[in-house]
Order: C-alpha cells, then structure tokens, then sequence
C-alpha cells in the first residue's frame, strides 16, 4: 500500500509528460524505374471515418429503399410459371 502511494506522488511530481510527436506512416512502392513513398499522417483515419461515414450511410439506406421497392414490385406482380395452369 505504502508502495502504491509512493508511486501515485511522485507521478505527481513529475507533472504529465509532453506528448511524443506522432510517426508518419509510409507506404513504399516500388517498380523497375519508378519508386514513390507515401508518408501518411496518424489522424488520417479519423479523418477518413468523417468524410466516408455519411456516404457510407446513404448508399446502404439507397440500397435498402431500392431493394424494398424491387421485392414490392416482384411480389405484385404474378410469375409466368407453369405451376399456375388448372
């Protein structure tokens, strides 16, 4: 317990440390003439998930509307099977 409390104020002594600068990723490829290096940021796929979210979105609810529609109009309209002849 003593321990515990040691450890808890001299975390509190030392105050926060400042945040290391994040790493950029970098993606290399590579051909026989032609080498080319993306570095990209760490926020980027935060800033991704913004941008793509709401597309996203409606291209499920479009999709879901157009499939409603589709199963609507198969289910009023009679097939041309044989199965329906007396």
């Amino acid at each position: 317990m003593n321990q515990r409390k040691d450890n808890y104020r001299a975390a509190l002594r030392r105050g926060q440390a400042e945040p290391q600068p994040h790493t950029t990723k970098a993606a290399t490829l590579n051909s026989r003439y032609v080498r080319i290096t993306i570095e990209l940021e760490p926020d980027l796929q935060r800033h991704l998930d913004q941008w793509t979210a709401p597309a996203v979105a409606l291209l499920t609810n479009v999709g879901t509307a157009a499939l409603r529609v589709l199963s609507a109009f198969t289910a009023g309209t009679p097939s041309s099977g044989a199965g329906s002849r007396t």
